[in-house]
């Protein structure tokens, strides 16, 4: 069977078959397309930031600095082809040059007047212009995709929590019937600490630093040319104005330390998200979680009833192998052999791919918790099922009223038995209390010990 290459069918990866609908908002930071607009930028700007050093023997007419700029600006898929054929195949002239920023240069000597080649890639290492095209898309990839998607997510959260404030449910520790709390309380604490986790890959994100100090961190070939310009300062202004932090001690590659942070950053968002994914995995199997029925779907190939939290189990997936690549790529980024050796530039090409499992897990996430709704009844039948959770309430009011052995005598009514109000009321009878505390101690119910759960939702308005 032969399936054409551009078919999602045939592609390598589900990203770019299966999921290749959820993963196209990364397509303009992901792509080769991306990187190469990019390091075309960054070549463009770097040549205008050298006609602009009072230093340096280069002045652009006003045409031609408007040329160089829609260059870049305008840059075509054509473009792209072309930059790629130089590469690969060699092209106008130019042989195959083996060497991708290589390939850019010799773009940009088509694009430009012969008197401006000599300064196309003036004083550079790849490098230089790698690790700023790479964080023109990283961060812009974050901070325009990645982060409005767990916005959205977190909104969702907010909202259910406020709608389900005082839904009450049992809570579960060790596994086991624990204090009552409410759903919307729960989905609470996933709002705020999705919100704690997306402040800090924003942080992470707008932190990104940048060199540009040639082939091993020295800027010894500017400063062979121009031994009166202030290269360092020069940089740092460039750097800069792209929208990066300086990064003035490197060796031929930036250390990457920033990305390493992104990565993590990234890892921590997803790990909240994993945690919800699985609980809710775990609320629908208790059937505290009721599930909506898309018509015509099949939730299994022989068992017809079976409607399946596949977007929770997706996302999980997914985020487990974008925590993966994440940990992965936070770990190599940061090393290199001495001044530099290439095993990172083959890993660096896969960032895009760990972001856009960040992105199918996100919206797997989303579209799970739009097709979830509580189950108020089975939610009711198990607390007055499981009365046995008061036995805190009761111990504690006991407490308070001076009696010792309160928790012994809860604990050897209740521990690892099953109980009933009733006989919860008779030990009640046999307590030497004042009559208020008895009528306290009876008005206790499993549904009505929630404490401040439907209150603490209003939490999430004070973090915001």
């Amino acid at each position: 069977m032969e399936i054409p290459r551009e078919d999602p069918l045939a592609a390598v990866s589900p990203l770019d078959g299966r999921y290749a609908g959820r993963t196209e908002p990364l397509v303009p930071y992901a792509g080769e397309a991306g990187l190469i607009r990019a390091r075309v930028r960054v070549e463009v700007e770097y040549l205008l930031a050298l006609a602009a050093e009072a230093g340096v023997d280069l002045d652009l007419s006003a045409e031609e600095r408007d040329g160089l700029r829609a260059v870049a600006d305008d840059l075509s898929a054509a473009d792209a082809r072309l930059v790629k054929r130089l590469e690969t195949e060699g092209a106008e002239g130019y042989a195959a040059t083996g060497h991708d920023v290589k390939a850019v240069e010799y773009f940009l000597r088509i694009e430009t007047p012969e008197r401006l080649h000599p300064w196309i890639h003036f004083g550079l290492t790849s490098e230089d212009v790698n690790n700023l095209a790479q964080r023109l898309l990283i961060g812009p990839a974050v901070e325009s995709v990645l982060v409005p998607a767990l916005r959205d997510l977190r909104d969702t959260l907010v909202a259910d929590a406020r709608t389900h404030r005082d839904v009450p449910m049992l809570a579960r520790t060790h596994g086991q019937p624990a204090t009552p709390t409410t759903w919307g309380k729960e989905l609470a604490v996933y709002a705020a600490r999705l919100a704690t986790a997306v402040g800090r890959v924003e942080s992470a994100a707008a932190s990104l630093s940048g060199k540009l100090a040639g082939a091993s961190g020295t800027y010894a070939a500017h400063r062979a040319a121009y031994p009166d310009v202030d290269w360092r300062a020069f940089s740092r202004a460039f750097v800069g104005s792209l929208g990066f932090d300086h990064a003035p001690l490197s060796t031929q590659v930036n250390p990457c330390d920033d990305l390493a942070a992104l990565f993590d950053a990234l890892r921590g968002v997803n790990n909240v998200l994993l945690d919800l994914d699985r609980d809710a995995w775990l609320y629908v199997s208790d059937r505290y979680l009721g599930q909506d029925a898309t018509e015509g779907e099949t939730g299994s190939s022989t068992m017809p009833h079976k409607v399946n939290p596949i977007d929770f189990e997706n996302s999980e997936g997914n985020l487990s192998k974008a925590n993966s690549e994440l940990t992965f790529l936070a770990d190599y980024v940061t090393t290199s052999r001495l001044q530099r050796d290439l095993s990172d530039s083959t890993v660096k090409r896969n960032v895009g791919a760990a972001l856009a499992h960040c992105l199918v897990g996100y919206s797997k996430t989303a579209d799970g918790l739009a097709t979830v709704v509580p189950n108020e009844r089975v939610m009711r039948e198990e607390l007055e099922a499981t009365p046995e959770v008061i036995g805190e309430a009761v111990q504690t009011i006991l407490r308070r009223e001076g009696d010792t052995d309160a928790y012994e005598r809860v604990k050897e009514l209740t521990r690892g038995e099953r109980v009933t109000l009733a006989e919860f009321r008779e030990l009640f009878d046999d307590l030497d209390v004042a009559e208020p505390v008895r009528e306290e101690l009876c008005a206790l119910t499993p549904a009505g010990y929630v404490g401040y759960g439907g209150d603490l939702v209003d939490e999430l308005d004070r973090a915001e």
